[in-house]
């Protein structure tokens, strides 16, 4: 495997990440077991590993700052930066969808998010729906929009940070058809509310690009600490796109052919073989 290319062929993810992206990201796996900080010299470094230069590193925290997503903050003397309590906020929420994504049941019903922005608030139309694009939703009608009965606790959590909560209403439903509710009608409406055809090839493009790494990582081949770091930070980015995609629509709704449970498998394997040896080099950065 070699260095910086960490067991991936071709450009990879993280040349397609904007570098705050992957700032958020390091901040979030990494500086959060420390209070959240993390100096300015240990994040151009870890940085570096990824290919982003120190300038841009310092430009993307700029702009961070500025949103509000980290703070200045010095300790013994050591330039660095922390996250905000927003963004720990916005990080503890994601846990659980990043690391312990599940699949609902047919059983748990829908959470309907029913919404009415007046024209001259087009901005916070906007921000409503691209956060519940974010969360996975799929849209019934125009201001309708609906995701398995688990993400209620996301929809709640994102709508108050963003202060929409005054322009939605949240129902829990079942659905009921004219026939009573047949499988087969509710797997098609499941196909016209996500778009399960896209769904499906990001899984598949994910199980090429990850698979033959993890076959080499079984197979014996050595991986440095670095080179851990380098591949579990683009695993991750890759996994995140796809599970705020897919919110965990049931298995029986969806198509036949679904290559997310294997995609879901194959993250968890190399999450448990990668996150140790990845923490191990931040660590020694971070001892500098």
């Amino acid at each position: 495997m070699a260095s910086g290319e960490a067991a991936r062929s071709g450009p990879g993810p993280l040349a397609r990440v904007q570098p705050r992206q992957l700032i958020v990201t390091v901040y979030g796996l990494y500086a959060r077991d420390t209070g959240g900080w993390m100096s300015v010299a240990s994040l151009i470094q870890l940085l570096a590993d990824l290919d982003v230069e120190a300038p841009t590193v310092r430009s993307s925290v700029s702009r961070l700052k500025r949103a509000g997503l980290l703070e200045a903050q010095s300790v013994s003397g050591a330039a660095g930066y922390r996250i905000s309590p927003e963004t720990e906020r916005i990080l503890r929420d994601g846990d659980p969808r990043i690391f312990a994504a599940r699949r609902a049941t047919a059983e748990e019903g829908w959470v309907l998010v029913v919404f009415s922005v007046p024209e001259s608030e087009r901005a916070r139309r906007h921000t409503l729906r691209t956060q519940l694009t974010r969360l996975g939703f799929g849209s019934v009608s125009a201001g309708v929009w609906i995701a398995p009965g688990h993400v209620h606790g996301e929809a709640e959590s994102m709508l108050a940070r963003h202060g929409l909560r005054a322009y939605t209403d949240l129902f829990r439903a079942d659905y009921l058809s004219a026939a009573g509710g047949d499988a087969d009608d509710l797997a098609g409406k499941v196909r016209s509310w996500w778009d399960t055809a896209r769904l499906q090839r990001l899984y598949v493009d994910f199980l090429a690009t990850h698979r033959p790494v993890a076959e080499r990582i079984a197979s014996g081949a050595p991986v440095t600490d670095r080179q851990a770091f380098v591949t579990y930070i683009g695993l991750l980015t890759d996994w995140r796109r796809l599970v705020y995609l897919d919110p965990g629509i049931a298995r029986e709704l969806l198509p036949g052919e679904w290559s997310g449970t294997h995609a879901s498998e194959l993250f968890d394997e190399l999450h448990a073989r990668l996150a140790g040896p990845a923490h191990r080099h931040v660590e020694r950065v971070r001892a500098r």
